[in-house]
């Protein structure tokens, strides 16, 4: 194999391709990048046994063949080389990166070892505005599990309708939910997709509309010179429907940016706290939000529109923030119980997503 290309496309699908190499695996070639030299490509793809990631690159082709590189020294040997031309000549066991005068070897595998993956994936898909996808993806796997304890929590539930889609996280102390308008399908489905790989297909998303595609147990996103595959999770999700409350005591409104940047101050304190705790303690026309550590206290009034009950509650003030930044919507109304039981946060008017929170059981509520 013997190429010419530029070192900054390289580099940029480099980048793309190496999140998904394989770590700490007892297949080292799932470590690698296999690189493929073919008409007038480079073809640089990954998998880790979950998500594979391929990407096309312009290049000038001298000698077609492919070849697999330890992917994560590739990918930053290359990024030091973004503003040269590359000349790379890949044999048996080495590749040979020529940049100007200077020059890099490189210890390869056969690309014969790489997996096969079928990217064959058709069976059923849908078809969603793109703008769209990108919201309801960015505004839920922030809330995705991150442990091993339950798996399927580390995805998010995609859940398919006649005309609209709702897209849900959990990792058992908050709920993300959106809800979305798709343009067609192939008709009702229920899936589990992995928050790394929805958030690697929010990366390469482009255009108007976006096709995603489902076939048993895997999903395939193709946009551009870049396609995106993943394993589905398998088992039951939670249903929403059961742990989202229907009717509250207490509904405040007020401004979101107002109350987020609030928050942020009273959280500085309680940074390293175990669950970061503010308190709310809401009453007729505002919210009172206090803090208390050692390190110090913040106590502050944010105006607010109060209907129902005064209250006071905890909260961890990481989650809440997070539910807030993921909002756009100039005014948020969220809705109480009882200091005990979860709350939830939206729009005032926009309800396509929706934030359910636990509080946290302090000496004055448990």
């Amino acid at each position: 194999m013997k190429v010419i290309c530029e070192g900054i496309n390289l580099s940029e699908a480099v980048s793309r391709v190496v999140k998904a190499c394989a770590t700490k695996t007892p297949v080292p070639v799932m470590e690698c990048i296999k690189i493929s030299a073919e008409n007038d490509s480079l073809s640089l793809s990954a998998t880790d046994g979950e998500i594979f990631i391929m990407k096309k690159v312009r290049a000038e082709i001298l000698e077609e063949g492919s070849t697999c590189v330890p992917g994560r020294f590739f990918a930053d040997f290359v990024k030091k080389l973004e503003g040269l031309e590359l000349t790379l000549v890949a044999t048996d066991r080495k590749m040979t990166i020529s940049y100007g005068k200077n020059r890099s070897d490189l210890q390869t595998m056969s690309s014969e070892d790489f997996p096969v993956i079928d990217t064959d994936i058709n069976e059923n898909y849908f078809k969603v505005n793109t703008a769209l996808l990108k919201k309801a993806i960015e505004g839920t796997t922030f809330c995705c599990a991150t442990d091993e304890s339950r798996p399927i929590f580390k995805g998010c539930q995609i859940l398919l309708r006649e005309n609209e889609a709702d897209v849900t996280a959990i990792d058992g102390f908050r709920l993300a939910t959106y809800n979305m308008k798709i343009a067609e399908s192939s008709g009702e489905n229920e899936i589990v997709c992995p928050a790394r790989t929805l958030n690697e297909i929010d990366k390469m998303l482009a255009g108007y509309e976006t096709t995603i595609y489902m076939q048993k147990n895997h999903i395939l996103v193709n946009t551009d010179d870049t396609v995106v595959t993943s394993r589905l999770y398998s088992g039951d999700f939670i249903k929403k429907e059961n742990i989202i409350p229907s009717d509250f005591g207490t509904v405040v409104v007020c401004e979101r940016e107002t109350l987020k940047n609030s928050i942020e101050r009273a959280s500085v304190y309680v940074r390293g706290e175990k669950n970061c705790l503010i308190i709310f303690n809401i009453t007729e026309d505002r919210i009172q939000i206090t803090s208390t550590s050692e390190i110090g206290n913040v106590d502050e009034s944010v105006p607010a529109l109060v209907t129902g009950k005064d209250l006071q509650i905890a909260m961890n003030s990481r989650y809440i923030t997070e539910a807030l930044s993921a909002m756009e919507e100039e005014k948020v109304e969220m809705k109480f119980n009882t200091p005990i039981q979860p709350f939830i946060c939206q729009g005032e008017e926009n309800k396509d997503a929706l934030y359910l929170i636990l509080p946290v059981r302090t000496g004055n509520n448990a």
